[in-house]
C-alpha cells in the first residue's frame, strides 16, 4: 500500500502546487462573492436619471397620465432619487417632424444636455398597448422592463377611465399576481426560492460534468505522458499495474475533491452567514435575502462530494484506460470521445429532472452508474431524497466502480508497455479475455 500512496502524493503534489491551481481555487469563491454583492451594490450607487421625452399626440390625459408616473418613479435601495426627468410635448399637426426632432436630440451628449429616449404616445397606442419607444440604450433588459411597468400602469388608468370604470375601484383587482414559490424540504418550509433551486441544481450538475471532463483528461494525459517518456515501465519494476493505476487515479482525484470542497464550501459559508456578510459591504441584509441565493447544507455538500469522488473514480478508470492504448496526446483527443459524450448525456439527461425529480425516469437513472453521479446530488438538492435512497444509488455506482477498475486495469495492465500506435478495439477484447 506505500508504494501506492507514494504513486498518490506524487499525482496529488505535483497538481496542487501549480499557479493554475491555486488561481481557480482562490478566484472562484471571490468570483461567488462577487456575483452575491455586486448587484446590490450596483443598484445602490448614485445614477443619473434618465432624461425621456414623452410625445403627447393622444386625447384625454393619457400622455400626462404616463409623464406623471415616470417622474414618480424612485430608484429602489432606498436612496429615493428619481429614476427619470421627463418633458412632455404636446403632439401638433406635424407629428411625425416633431417626432424626428425630437429623435435627433437622443444620445447627445455636450454643453446642452440631449435626451435618453423619446416615448411617442398616440390614441392607437393607448388601444393596442404598442408604444414606440426610441432610446440610446434599449440593450438593458430589465430598464426596459421597468420603464414598460411605467408605461403599462398609467396607460391601464387611461383604458379604464375612456371605459367608464372607476380606476380606483379596478386597479386594486388588476393588480398583477407575484407568485412567491418557497421549497419544501422534509415538511418545512425552507424559505429557498424556485429561482434558487434551479440555480443551485444547475451549478451542480454543471461543477460535476467541468470536473470530471477535466481531472479525467488530466488522468488520461498523466498515463500517455509517462507511456511517451518510458517512466512507467520504471514504475512497474516495483509495483504492479493495477496500483501504478490506483495511484493516479486516486491522486487526480484528491485534488479535484479538495478544490471541490473549496467552492462548495465557500457556496455554503455564503448562504449560512448572509447577514454578515450584508453588514461587512454596508448592505442591508433584507437586500441579500430577496436575491435567489441557493441554501447549500451540509448533508447536500456531504452528498455532493461523495457522488463526484464515485463518478470521477468511475470515468477516471475509463480515461486510464483510453490513455494506455494510445502513444501521444493527439491519439487520446479520438479515443477518448465515447467516455466524454457518456458524461454529456449525463449532464442532458439531468434537465429532465428538473419537472419531475421523483418519476420513474429519475429513480431508474439514479441507480444506472454513469448516470447516477449526475442525478442523485441534483435530485436531492431539488426535493430530499431519503437515507436510504442515496445509499443504494451510491452502493449501485460503487459496484460500477469496482467493475469499471477492473476492466481498465486489464487494459492498463497490457497498453501501458505497448509503444508506437494505437491499439484497435480487437486487440482490446482480446487484453479483457486474456485477463
Amino acid at each position: 500500500m506505500h508504494k501506492v500512496w507514494a504513486v498518490i502524493r506524487r499525482e496529488f503534489v505535483e497538481r496542487v502546487r501549480t499557479r493554475t491551481f491555486l488561481l481557480s481555487t482562490l478566484l472562484f469563491p471571490a468570483l461567488m462573492i462577487g456575483i452575491t454583492v455586486l448587484p446590490v451594490l450596483l443598484d445602490r450607487r448614485v445614477q443619473a436619471p434618465k432624461r425621456i421625452a414623452v410625445l403627447d399626440g393622444a386625447s384625454g390625459e393619457a400622455g400626462a397620465r404616463v409623464t406623471d408616473g415616470l417622474a414618480a418613479a424612485k430608484r429602489t435601495g432606498g436612496t429615493g432619487a428619481a429614476r427619470y426627468v421627463v418633458t412632455r410635448v404636446v403632439a401638433g399637426a406635424d407629428v411625425d417632424r416633431q417626432r424626428d426632432s425630437l429623435v435627433r436630440q437622443v444620445g447627445v451628449r455636450g454643453e446642452v444636455e440631449g435626451l435618453d429616449g423619446v416615448l411617442v404616445i398616440s390614441d392607437d397606442a393607448v388601444t393596442t398597448g404598442k408604444i414606440p419607444y426610441y432610446g440610446a440604450n434599449v440593450g438593458s433588459p430589465q430598464d426596459m422592463r421597468r420603464l414598460e411597468t411605467e408605461v403599462q400602469t398609467a396607460l391601464r388608468l387611461e383604458r379604464l377611465r375612456r371605459a367608464g370604470i372607476d380606476p380606483f375601484v379596478a386597479m386594486p383587482a388588476l393588480r398583477p399576481i407575484d407568485l412567491q414559490a418557497q421549497k419544501v424540504s422534509g415538511g418545512t418550509v425552507t424559505g429557498e426560492s424556485g429561482d434558487a433551486s434551479f440555480i443551485l441544481a444547475y451549478a451542480m450538475s454543471f461543477l460535476l460534468y467541468m470536473a470530471l471532463v477535466l481531472y479525467g483528461n488530466q488522468v488520461m494525459t498523466s498515463v500517455v505522458e509517462e507511456k511517451a517518456s518510458r517512466i512507467s515501465e520504471v514504475l512497474m519494476g516495483s509495483m504492479r499495474p493495477f496500483q501504478l493505476l490506483l495511484g493516479k487515479v486516486l491522486g487526480v482525484g484528491a485534488v479535484g475533491l479538495v478544490q471541490l470542497g473549496v467552492w462548495a464550501g465557500t457556496a455554503m459559508a455564503l448562504t449560512r452567514f448572509r447577514a454578515q456578510l450584508a453588514g461587512l459591504f454596508g448592505v442591508a441584509p433584507d437586500s441579500l435575502r430577496t436575491m435567489p441565493i441557493p441554501e447549500v447544507s451540509p448533508g447536500l455538500l456531504a452528498v455532493f462530494l461523495l457522488f463526484f469522488v464515485l463518478g470521477f473514480l468511475f470515468y477516471a478508470s475509463l480515461y486510464a484506460a483510453v490513455g494506455s492504448t494510445c502513444s501521444t496526446v493527439q491519439e487520446t483527443q479520438q479515443a477518448s470521445v465515447p467516455v466524454t459524450m457518456t458524461i454529456a448525456v449525463g449532464l442532458i439527461l439531468m434537465f429532465s429532472l428538473f419537472g419531475e425529480p421523483n418519476g420513474s425516469l429519475a429513480r431508474t437513472l439514479s441507480l444506472l452508474p454513469p448516470f447516477a453521479p449526475f442525478m442523485t446530488p441534483v435530485r436531492h438538492a431539488l426535493v430530499r431524497l431519503s437515507p436510504v435512497e442515496i445509499a443504494l444509488s451510491a452502493l449501485v455506482v460503487a459496484a460500477g466502480v469496482v467493475a469499471v477498475a477492473w476492466l481498465a486495469g486489464q487494459i492498463y495492465r497490457t497498453g501501458i508497455l505497448m509503444h508506437g500506435r494505437r491499439a484497435s478495439l480487437r486487440e482490446v477484447w482480446r487484453w479483457l479475455r486474456a485477463g
